[in-house]
């Protein structure tokens, strides 16, 4: 295995077993090779690198059974070469391969998960709504109506990664004969079925991100996910790629100090390297702290995970948590960059930018906060 992360101070990475430690090994040569060189300039076209879906097909990961651990440190790494591939490849093989794989009924899985896994499909997964974020599992304006054996869909969805070029799209919708939200595989060459890239963005600028109309699009019923049939269903997909998320935020706050750390060592001013002075140390030291408290906090997450005691007030703090230091890592890490940090040049204007979907996708803090405060308290804050 080649050597510990830059930020890995206590080693977590020895945790990986042989096996293990060389899928990571083959990821990050991967991503050091193909994403990184690319990514800079993807991002300031706003554009997707195609060329490497293949790429991402050979490594083998999507629908691999493996530890969460490992699963969680792929994440990390993903996050740390680029936030936007991170994403990318989390709502493929995390968000719509896994509404499938819990959802679906058997056959509905042998009949799309194959080739999600292989990315001969690629997978995309509406539940965000123009109006409705953080409270749309009460205010899922989406309609769904049964008619015969097929469903009319109605509604918009916003905010969609790969919408504009996924063949699948899970839909969340809400059903109009008793008020439940239901799940629902939609092609994209199905009528009625528009997806419209969202521009200008200033974070994510690689993922395409779209806003989606249905107008009178009709799903047979052979394609609504068979066991997806309340918000509930929903929650259980959240509750494991929102831990996926703390990885990916602990992946750009290990970029955010590695950068920022070989850039004190070699940035002279007054006629010695900055990371001399003891007020840059200071911000490393902190970075560090995030990085290392992060990490751990992960790590344990994915424990829990495996011995089925993970709950929703476990990946809701850990996302609450993690996403929240690393806004302070980025920021630290442009700070000693200075002037610099605002270039795409040295790479840390990517994450700083990043950093701020991370901060807010898959659950804001303040959500995430009343889902852990339900949790100890016994009380709910939610209106």
């Amino acid at each position: 295995m080649s050597e510990l992360l830059v930020g890995d101070l206590y080693r977590f990475q020895d945790l990986l077993n042989a096996e293990e430690a060389a899928v990571v090994e083959r990821v990050r040569t991967f991503l050091a090779a193909e994403v990184v060189p690319v990514a800079n300039d993807h991002w300031a076209r706003a554009e997707f690198p195609y060329h490497l879906i293949q790429g991402f097909a050979g490594l083998g990961l999507a629908g691999r059974k493996q530890s969460n651990l490992l699963s969680g440190w792929l994440a990390m790494e993903m996050g740390h070469a680029d936030a936007s591939m991170a994403t990318f490849f989390g709502v493929h093989a995390g968000l719509a391969m896994g509404s499938i794989e819990t959802c679906g009924s058997p056959e509905q899985r042998e009949r799309w998960l194959p080739a999600m896994a292989g990315f001969e499909k690629i997978g995309a997964f509406a539940l965000t709504e123009p109006t409705g974020g953080s409270d749309v599992a009460a205010g899922l304006r989406t309609t769904a109506r049964r008619d015969g054996d097929h469903w009319v869909l109605n509604g918009q969805k916003r905010w969609i990664g790969n919408a504009t070029f996924a063949d699948l799209t899970v839909v969340w919708a809400r059903d109009v004969a008793d008020n439940q939200v239901k799940g629902f595989v939609v092609g994209k060459d199905t009528p009625g079925f528009t997806a419209t890239k969202i521009e200008n963005k200033i974070a994510l600028r690689i993922v395409q991100n779209a806003d989606i109309t249905f107008t009178e699009c009709v799903v047979p019923e052979a394609d609504r996910l068979q066991n997806a049939n309340t918000f509930k269903d929903t929650a259980k997909i959240l509750r494991q790629t929102r831990s996926g998320v703390a990885w990916q935020a602990v992946g750009v706050m290990l970029a955010a100090y590695e950068i920022a750390l070989a850039y004190a060592k070699e940035r002279e001013q007054f006629g010695r390297p900055i990371g001399s002075f003891q007020l840059v140390q200071d911000l490393l030291v902190r970075m560090l702290g995030n990085v290392t408290s992060s990490l751990g906090m992960v790590v344990r997450l994915t424990q829990l995970q495996d011995a089925g005691e993970f709950r929703d007030e476990h990946s809701a703090l850990a996302k609450a948590y993690t996403t929240t230091r690393m806004r302070e890592v980025v920021g630290w890490a442009r700070e000693i960059l200075a002037g610099n940090g605002i270039v795409l040049d040295y790479d840390i204007g990517r994450f700083v930018a990043d950093a701020e979907a991370l901060y807010s996708y898959e659950g804001t803090r303040e959500i995430n906060t009343m889902i852990v405060g339900r949790a100890v308290t016994g009380l709910s804050a939610f209106v």
